[in-house]
């Protein structure tokens, strides 16, 4: 399992990177058997975000560290050194460029794009 993370460099720069979600066995649900989970993540808000069609935002910092789940329709985000990522449903962008020329993002598909969004600051 993977997430694409997105975050700026000591001079400002934003740049994705994959990132190797690590699961190990463990109980979660007593009595049901052990199951595959990564180490929790404390967060301290969640919400649920609507792009419209066609939805075209300046480039700016993400304004706090938080993760995107996305649940329909897609997006391209282009961070400042010119990479290019799409989001898709099941895709998940983990947003830490709070400071720098951060991230350009459009709506790409002809649905709306729709996403859960977790804040952890």
């Amino acid at each position: 399992m993977k997430f694409h993370r997105l975050f700026a460099d000591k001079d400002g720069e934003s740049h994705w990177q994959s990132v190797e979600v690590a699961l190990a066995p463990r109980v979660f649900a007593p009595p049901a058997q052990d199951i595959e989970i990564s180490e929790p993540e404390p967060a301290t808000q969640m919400m649920f975000l609507r792009l419209r069609a066609g939805w075209d935002e300046p480039i700016h910092p993400t304004p706090v560290r938080q993760k995107l789940v996305c649940i329909a329709g897609r997006v391209e985000v282009t961070a400042s050194d010119g990479e290019m990522r799409e989001i898709a449903r099941g895709d998940v962008w983990h947003m830490e460029d709070r400071t720098g020329k951060g991230h350009h993002t459009r709506v790409t598909s002809d649905e709306d794009f729709e996403a859960v969004i977790i804040q952890f600051d």
